[in-house]
């Protein structure tokens, strides 16, 4: 049998995780999207000015391609926490380009996701990275 589960790529669905988690078996949280709507930018526009942002300190790496955990990435934190809640044992994991930086992967292990998923070339990067956060704990 195949399982139902629910994306979460925008903020209201973060923040209504719990109601979320009670009708569903799992999270995959679409981080391309939830980073479009939470920074209030599109990936398309970004490109023109992300860089500027990031040598001003706004962010410290490009959001599409690592984490913002300091703003997604609570969202998502906040969203584990509460569909948890609600429903223990709930099965949680990223699909986007951050699904396989070594750091987004490291994130996504502390916050005992069950997976990330990423483009093919950067599989490679995401198991390694995997193997690593799993030998530190």
């Amino acid at each position: 049998p195949y399982k139902i589960g629910t994306m979460i790529e925008v903020p209201r669905a973060a923040l209504i995780a719990d109601k979320l988690a009670k009708e569903t078996e799992f999270f995959s949280f679409g981080t391309n999207d939830l980073t479009q709507m939470t920074c209030g930018f599109s990936r398309d526009d970004a490109a023109f000015f992300l860089k500027d942002y990031v040598k001003a300190g706004i962010f410290t790496k490009d959001p599409f391609q690592v984490l913002d955990q300091e703003g997604v990435g609570q969202l998502i934190q906040m969203a584990i926490t509460k569909g948890r809640h609600a429903k223990p044992g709930l099965k949680c994991g990223i699909c986007g380009e951050q699904g396989g930086d070594p750091t987004t992967v490291k994130y996504c292990h502390d916050l005992n996701m069950s997976y990330v998923s990423c483009s093919p070339y950067r599989v490679p990067i995401a198991l390694l990275a995997a193997a690593q956060a799993a030998i530190a704990q």
